[in-house]
């Protein structure tokens, strides 16, 4: 049976001949030829039985019907348009920046784009490239060193002018993040300080989005922690792709279940023993308000010295890296008369 042609792509290149293209459909082993109206193409290889890539020669503007000449017979046609080449134009490119490492996938947008045979970014070769339509390319970008690159496209009718621009980012790198915790219901606001920080379009503890973040500097960004737990380490995300992480531990909120002693008198410096759980973090004791001296014992128990009051209750808490406790009562009691 002869051959059948399906598809052909792409479906039109310029009129200086030149442009591979790919003919798809069935029994095409054993052609002879392949010819776009009635000129052979330049050159042709049958790859399987269902596809022939072939080069297309010379030939006016216009549509030319395409062909495969085989020993039972001729396929049918398809159509391969003929135009004539312009001087390629970039009015586009998006996204317009990505990683030094390359591998961002582009969109070029303009216009003369038929038969493009080079994408340069600073002149090193897209690491590969598509001609989706004379007004579309799609590329890939090759490695880069930081900074704007000069895009051009290249087509027998030109290269075109260096107008276009995409934008190499240098990776981002965290230094640090101050502070280093926070409680599990989130709401810590984490100062981190690295290089490369700009246009960053996420911070990350873990796999979860921070609440909110600022851009400060190219230097410092503050985020917001949202809940969570245990071990998450924060990173950023830039154009020029993911930094390395630093250390965020989430801390549960402390408790308070004993005071011994619970009460004691007006005076200052009574040594009492603040019994719960989370304590180890802790960064304040406070009677009354008050904050107090302490001494943390283990993440159980802490000592603090009572300050010196009026008679009456007094509500103890203590803070930690994972927030403020409920509090318990200390009373104190004026000493008897003598």
């Amino acid at each position: 049976m002869p051959p059948t042609i399906s598809t052909i792509n792409p479906s039109q290149g310029p009129t200086t001949g030149g442009t591979t293209v790919t003919l798809t459909g069935t029994g095409m082993t054993g052609s002879t030829a392949v010819r776009f109206g009635s000129t052979n193409a330049t050159s042709f290889t049958v790859n399987s039985a269902t596809q022939i890539t072939a080069v297309s020669p010379p030939r006016a503007a216009g549509a030319a019907a395409v062909t495969i000449l085989h020993p039972t017979g001729n396929s049918n046609s398809v159509t391969f348009t003929y135009v004539v080449a312009q001087v390629p134009v970039v009015t586009g490119v998006a996204p317009n920046s990505g990683p030094t490492s390359g591998g961002t996938s582009v969109a070029l947008t303009g216009t003369g784009f038929t038969g493009a045979t080079a994408i340069t970014f600073a002149g090193i070769p897209a690491a590969s490239f598509i001609v989706n339509s004379a007004t579309q390319i799609t590329a890939v970008t090759p490695t880069g060193s930081a900074g704007a690159a000069v895009v051009t496209v290249t087509t027998p009718g030109g290269v075109s002018a260096p107008d276009a621009f995409f934008f190499y980012a240098a990776p981002p790198v965290l230094n640090s993040a101050a502070p280093a915790q926070g409680p599990t219901a989130g709401g810590a606001v984490v100062t981190l300080t690295g290089s490369n920080l700009l246009n960053a379009g996420a911070v990350r503890f873990g796999a979860t989005d921070a609440a909110s973040f600022v851009v400060v500097s190219a230097t410092q960004i503050t985020a917001t922690s949202p809940p969570g737990t245990g071990s998450s380490p924060i990173t950023v995300i830039t154009p020029g792709g993911t930094s390395n992480p630093v250390a965020f531990t989430y801390v549960a909120t402390p408790t308070l279940t004993a005071l011994v002693p619970s009460s004691g008198p007006t005076s200052a410096g009574t040594v009492v023993t603040l019994t719960g759980s989370n304590l180890a973090t802790a960064s304040a004791v406070t009677f009354g308000g008050m904050a107090v001296s302490f001494t943390v014992a283990s993440g159980t128990q802490l000592t603090a010295v009572a300050p010196a009051g009026p008679a009456g209750p007094v509500t103890v808490t203590v803070t930690t890296a994972g927030g403020t406790s409920p509090g318990l009562t200390y009373t104190r009691i004026v000493a008897p008369g003598i």
